[in-house]
């Protein structure tokens, strides 16, 4: 399998080159020549464990990676350390060593990039480079440390995550973790992130001090595969619970950002899996609710900070693979697109393109819905969901009462509700007047009789050992003080 560039410079791409750079030196994000199309070969077993599932659909991609190093990188990523569970039917993303969903891909990264730095015969240490509005960046920060060969520099929006996501970032340990706050917000974050990568002269002077850059945004096609995993094993949960039978066809609703998450989904409908409609769930910055009415993205709007932060985002970078798909993949249209989003901060789509789009629902819930969501599934089920899993839930009952479509639907759950205790006890009426967020976990802990997840509990007195923070005009300074 080869890789090639949304933006048409790089094309037959072999999958450790794609992984090991990250983003195209377009500006570009490499996509898969074709999708294999699997679903048929996987179902003859749905009883299929994780890592062996993980392996039959990573191994179609990464063609170019032994199959004894895949596997060796997928044993190394999930042994004892991440699980999926389908309840109620709830995809639950988040029993990693983070409590969210990043986690499926990105403590596979890292197995996987020191294979792929090997296959490419990079000698410089590679330096991660990641931008974050929440979960990312911890999950990035679990993987990479104390991972040979490797740095890994995170910068988040200092007031636009929730306080149990900084402390997770502020407290992390290993000798190859930076974690740099940033006076703005996500988008603004992100686009340093690009501006970076995209910056020749910047690049160059840095291989020359031995260091080589790379991203673990799900920008990067090595995070975005092993996303596609859980579609299926998720899936084959539901037949083995008798939700559905095999082939039946499901929708799938997903609390949408940086759209890595649904596009992975996506994808995982072009190699076979019965997916029917994708519903892509928003908070109040329903800028890709807007896109998929009316075809127009326009990011000129500005962020709200809303109780589900990971997804407070204005420019969702993996749009453009979709858009690729929509275009016929035709790498003019995307040019002519991105650089309307850059100069304009506005684009829209052909009529072709739209047409293409109406597999896409897209939907947005405010944080009274939110919270009248969890409240409602909590007493209706006995079932705790965080913020943005709440989103999504809101967003699937919006669907079914517009259109009667009633049929299974996989919502994916994105975070452990500990992530958001405040919130989550807001919403349940439990008052939390006047104390901090790591006294509401453990109030939150005994008035649900839910046990608080391990590496949540410990982290109120954990050390801080991060605390700087810079102007976003200033990222690439940081990241020098941070090498030097």
């Amino acid at each position: 399998m080869k890789f090639r560039s949304t933006r048409g410079l790089e094309n037959e791409v072999a999958s450790a080159k794609a992984i090991i750079n990250g983003i195209s030196k377009d500006g570009g994000l490499y996509v898969p020549d074709e999708f294999p199309k699997v679903y048929d070969s996987l179902k003859a077993n749905t009883e299929i464990g994780y890592e062996d599932l993980a392996f039959k659909i990573i191994n179609e991609f990464f063609t170019d990676i032994d199959d004894a190093e895949l596997m060796g990188a997928i044993n190394d990523a999930y042994n004892n350390r991440f699980s999926v569970k389908v309840k109620n039917n709830f995809l639950e993303l988040y029993h990693g060593p983070t409590c969210a969903f990043k986690d499926a891909a990105l403590l596979f990264l890292p197995q996987i990039m020191k294979r792929a730095k090997k296959i490419c015969d990079v000698k410089e240490d590679i330096t991660i480079l990641t931008a974050t509005s929440g979960d990312t960046g911890k999950a990035a920060l679990e993987g990479f440390k104390d991972v040979e060969g490797f740095k890994v520099v995170v910068y988040y929006p200092k007031n636009g995550v929730s306080p149990i996501q900084e402390r997770q970032m502020s407290s992390q340990g290993g000798n190859n973790v930076k974690v740099i706050g940033i006076k703005g917000n996500f988008d603004d974050a992100q686009t340093g992130v690009k501006e970076i990568f995209g910056d020749d002269d910047f690049r160059s002077g840095l291989v020359e001090k031995g260091y080589v850059l790379s991203s673990a945004n799900s920008i990067n096609i090595g995070r975005l595969v092993p996303q596609i995993v859980y579609y299926f094993y998720g899936y084959f949960n539901l037949v083995n619970q008798g939700v559905i039978k095999l082939d039946d066809k499901i929708n799938v609703v997903v609390p949408t950002g940086n759209f890595g998450n649904i596009l992975a989904g996506y994808y995982a409908k072009q190699m076979g899996l019965p997916i029917d409609k994708f519903i892509c769930a928003s908070n109040e910055n329903k800028i890709l609710t807007d896109f998929f009415e009316t075809g127009v993205y326009d990011k000129r709007r500005e962020l709200v900070l809303t109780e589900s932060p990971s997804m407070d985002i204005l420019v969702s970078s993996n749009l453009e693979r979709l858009l690729f798909e929509a275009s016929g993949r035709n790498t003019e249209v995307i040019n002519e697109l991105m650089n309307s989003l850059k100069n304009q901060g506005i684009y829209e789509i052909n009529d072709t393109m739209k047409e293409f789009m109406k597999e896409f629902y897209g939907n947005y819930a405010n944080t009274d819905e939110v919270y009248q969501s969890i409240n409602e599934v909590y007493k209706k089920d006995n079932y705790l969901m965080d913020t943005h899993t709440a989103v999504a839930y809101t967003v699937k009952k919006k669907y079914q009462e517009e259109t009667k479509d009633n049929k299974p639907a996989l919502i994916v759950s994105t975070a452990s509700p500990f992530k958001f205790p405040r919130s989550i006890c807001n919403a349940l009426g439990i008052n939390v007047e006047g104390i901090n967020d790591f006294k509401v976990l453990e109030k939150l802990a005994l008035e649900t009789d839910e046990k608080i997840p391990n590496s949540l509990a410990t982290l109120e007195n954990a050390k801080v050992l991060h605390d700087e923070v810079w102007d976003k005009s200033e990222m690439r300074d940081a990241l020098l003080s941070y090498l030097k």
